[in-house]
């Protein structure tokens, strides 16, 4: 069944396996991917879809060092490369469009993160400098709330003119979406903040408004429940989800992909109340294979996968065949060169 091809709101896959999305940090030159990423992205062109690493849909969006960008024509012009190259691989390829929100530091972009609150995170985050405590984030005021959310809708179009199958909007793993949602992060006391209809609100709007400019087939959407990174906390997930997934399967998405919550019972709610595709993540489990077989016996349509695409660019070949997995280096996966990006080794297959 991973091997077998699966239409995706009329995109043909031909194999239900997903590769996830990675931050890479290679983008040195003004947030423009490079041919080096064309080549990345091309030589993982058998996976069923490729989902991007993060890009940014606006400099205020940026976490990082050195992520790629979606808000200017000469990012445009880059990713229009990585899209031709993987095309012509046979692949199909979206763009995470990922705001960090409060995850960031001003030695990495200019300027203070904004947050839905005045909120600082625990933890750190790598700059030029070294690793340095998240600063206080500014919060956004209502209407820079609904200017980031036409900013989601802006990225969505650029990324087609990029030549992009489609966008998926990151609202998981403690980015700006996934603040809005939470009980710390957000305070706000306007309509995008208290109730969990006012807090759904700023990820179901920004969905709206990318299904909107593009066509909602062309848009997919990443939940993590509970999930807890970037200092997040949410202890009414059991409601907030829910509600969520029910306002977002109105706009009859291409996709909804879920990082495995821990929790059986809410992942299947989730499922039951999802009417189109959902692609699963369950990092709990290590093993690619037993991932893709557990996840697709509990209801997943198709499976993604993140450290096994990395360090294996051909992995449903070597899948499919029972090979030996490469291990990915971690060490070289944020930042570099070629080293750990495009140099992994592929299967040496010889003809009788």
């Amino acid at each position: 069944m991973p091997f077998s091809p699966f239409t995706l709101a009329g995109l043909q896959l031909p194999n239900r396996l997903v590769m996830a999305p990675m931050t890479r940090s290679r983008s040195y030159v003004d947030g423009i991917p490079s041919s080096l990423t064309a080549l990345y992205y091309a030589q993982r062109a058998s996976a069923g879809l490729i989902i991007t690493e993060g890009v940014q849909p606006s400099q205020a969006g940026k976490g990082y060092m050195d992520t790629p960008g979606l808000h200017t024509d000469e990012q445009v012009a880059g990713w229009r490369e990585v899209t031709d190259a993987v095309h012509a691989a046979g692949g199909r390829i979206f763009a995470q469009i990922m705001h960090s929100g409060r995850i960031g530091h001003p030695d990495n972009t200019g300027a203070l993160p904004v947050g839905p609150s005045v909120v600082r995170p625990a933890g750190q985050i790598f700059t030029p400098s070294g690793l340095q405590d998240y600063p206080t984030p500014r919060e956004l005021t209502t209407a820079e709330a609904e200017t980031t959310i036409q900013d989601f809708a802006d990225a969505a179009a650029r990324a087609v003119d990029a030549g992009f199958d489609g966008v998926e909007l990151h609202g998981a793993n403690g980015y700006l979406i996934h603040q809005f949602l939470s009980q710390n992060a957000n305070l706000r006391e306007d309509h995008f903040g208290g109730s969990v209809d006012n807090r759904i609100r700023f990820g179901v709007e920004a969905a709206r408004a990318a299904a909107d400019r593009i066509g909602s087939s062309r848009v997919g959407i990443r939940l993590s429940p509970g999930n807890g990174a970037g200092d997040l906390v949410e202890e009414d997930r059991h409601e907030v989800y829910p509600a969520l997934v029910s306002e977002l399967a109105e706009l009859d998405l291409a996709y909804l992909h879920l990082v495995a919550s821990g929790s059986d019972d809410l992942s299947g709610e989730i499922r039951k109340s999802w009417p189109n595709t959902l692609i699963v993540n369950d990092p709990s489990i290590g093993d690619p294979a037993t991932r893709i077989s557990h996840s697709l016996e509990r209801g997943a349509d198709l499976v993604s996968l993140g450290a096994s695409f990395l360090a294996n660019p051909d992995l449903p070949l070597r899948l499919r065949l029972g090979a030996e997995l490469n291990q990915a280096d971690f060490g070289s996966a944020f930042g570099g060169d070629h080293r750990g990006y495009t140099d992994y080794p592929v299967l040496a297959l010889h003809s009788a």
